[in-house]
């Protein structure tokens, strides 16, 4: 194992394949003032899932610095991570906790928001551009790859401010249209974590609209 374990405080990693498990990232920003934007829909998705199979988040530290929230499951074999360094800083997150599970970008699957997709869409690939997303651009910078899995999450076209759009959150009359889009993506990252293919993913939960 690396010197510089979670911490001491965050659940086992001994006895974890050699392979490493694979990691699950939802993308968004830290703080309440954030809790339901556009922008923190991977975070959200992530907390789903998190309920729905009972794993706990414990902290990730590097150096002392708490990078984000941390879970692994109970049988090693996946983690997720919530980074709380701010969107435009995720790769150092991500970057550290892949280090510490000794996995590489291979075992690395993130969820985030795409206002480029209609509100409600999937869209999952094996690889690809960060298409402006500042998360991504900031993984692929410190990965020094976009050979990873995500899943993009359409939030609606934002007109004339982004800026503003991603950071508000979901109309009275968009509600239905996301509770949905974010239980159906915690299924689908599930599933990635279970062993399901990129490629069974993009034809059972790729869509344009729910």
């Amino acid at each position: 194992m690396i010197p510089d374990p979670l911490a001491g405080t965050s659940p086992d990693l001994a006895g974890i394949d050699q392979e490493g498990p694979r990691l699950l990232v939802g993308l968004g920003n830290p703080g309440n003032e954030y809790a339901g934007t556009r922008h923190n829909v991977g975070f959200a998705a992530l907390d789903l899932l998190a309920e729905r199979i009972g794993v706990q988040f414990d902290v990730l530290l590097s150096g002392g610095k708490r990078l984000g929230r941390f879970a692994l499951s109970s049988d090693g074999k996946f983690a997720l991570l919530l980074p709380t360094t701010f969107m435009n800083l995720s790769g150092s997150a991500v970057s550290q906790a892949l280090l510490q599970l000794e996995a590489d970008p291979h075992s690395l699957f993130v969820l985030t928001d795409d206002f480029h997709l209609p509100l409600g869409a999937l869209r999952i690939r094996a690889s690809g551009s960060s298409g402006g997303h500042n998360g991504l651009r900031s993984i692929e910078d410190y990965l020094g790859t976009s050979d990873f899995p995500r899943l993009r999450i359409g939030v609606g076209d934002p007109g004339e401010d982004s800026v503003d759009f991603v950071l508000s959150t979901f109309r009275c009359s968009e509600q239905p249209v996301i509770q949905e889009t974010l239980e159906t993506a915690s299924f689908a990252a599930e599933d990635w974590v279970r062993g399901t293919s990129i490629e069974d993913l993009s034809a059972r939960f790729n869509r344009r609209s729910p």
